[in-house]
């Protein structure tokens, strides 16, 4: 009999379906995980403001009972977070990360909307930090995350990357990816990994043009996805890595605005 893997992510809706919850969902099945959701906001993109975005957070009582209802079917084997929208929300998540004893968590601290560079809410990002930090298993900031979370503010070298998930890592959190991806100046796309223990640096070609909407979001469902079928934090987290990069070379431009990454993209092109 098939094992069914459940894997969780609380999330915002991305309509344009290159980030947020539906980048997580195609993800967790390219793993070949059951994908659950809790949706806690909804983005908007106007293509007639320069796909300027509009963000409409979903209540967070509401958001309880739509993990009440994912729990309601048993253990999850892993789960993430993407954008949550209010301190509300992030305590509902607290509190339900401790209430089911879950582990493999992953803490994507969203705090910015691609092509905007105001944080979504300053609270909120305190509250990530203080609040789920502690709780997870990785976290998977961007540079301008991991500058907020350490209090170093713009991160711009690799030796800058490694204070910086030290600082995190001091936070609570037990692993740290810090996604530098094509923001380092050079050749490569560079994201670190910090275990506490040793520095990992995994790095690829920078892929030109670089259809990357929804990376970082697709990047820690792939985490997810990993940790759900047995991998240990550092595989999961070099596959993902893979499996972000293909995903982002099978990418398209998918108006004038923004290019979608292609989740099926390693799947199809046999990616190993």
């Amino acid at each position: 009999m098939t094992t069914i893997l459940k894997t969780l992510t609380i999330a915002g809706s991305d309509s344009s379906g290159g980030a947020g919850i539906q980048a997580d969902l195609k993800t967790f099945e390219e793993y070949g995980t059951y994908g659950l959701s809790a949706l806690t906001t909804i983005v908007t993109m106007d293509p007639d403001r320069g796909w300027h975005h509009s963000v409409y957070p979903v209540e967070a009582s509401l958001v309880a009972e739509q993990l009440k209802t994912v729990f309601a079917g048993g253990p999850v084997a892993a789960m993430k977070t993407g954008m949550l929208g209010s301190v509300a929300i992030i305590e509902v998540v607290e509190d339900t990360i401790k209430r089911h004893g879950q582990q493999n968590v992953v803490i994507d601290p969203v705090m910015v909307c691609k092509g905007e560079d105001e944080v979504l809410n300053p609270e909120s990002a305190d509250a990530i930090r203080d609040l789920l930090l502690p709780l997870a298993t990785v976290t998977t900031p961007n540079l301008f995350e991991a500058g907020v979370l350490s209090g170093m503010g713009r991160l711009t070298s690799v030796e800058e990357m490694k204070e910086a998930a030290k600082r995190i890592r001091e936070r609570g959190a037990r692993n740290v990816v810090i996604k530098g991806g094509k923001a380092l100046e050079g050749e490569k796309a560079l994201d670190l990994f910090y275990d506490g223990t040793e520095f990992v640096i995994l790095e690829s070609d920078k892929i030109e043009p670089a259809y990357n909407h929804g990376a970082g979001c697709t990047f820690a469902a792939a985490v997810t996805g990993g940790l759900a079928c047995g991998m240990t934090v550092k595989e999961a987290v070099e596959k993902a890595k893979k499996f972000v990069t293909a995903a982002i070379r099978s990418g398209y431009a998918f108006n004038e605005f923004v290019g979608p990454v292609f989740h099926a993209g390693y799947r199809l092109n046999g990616e190993k």
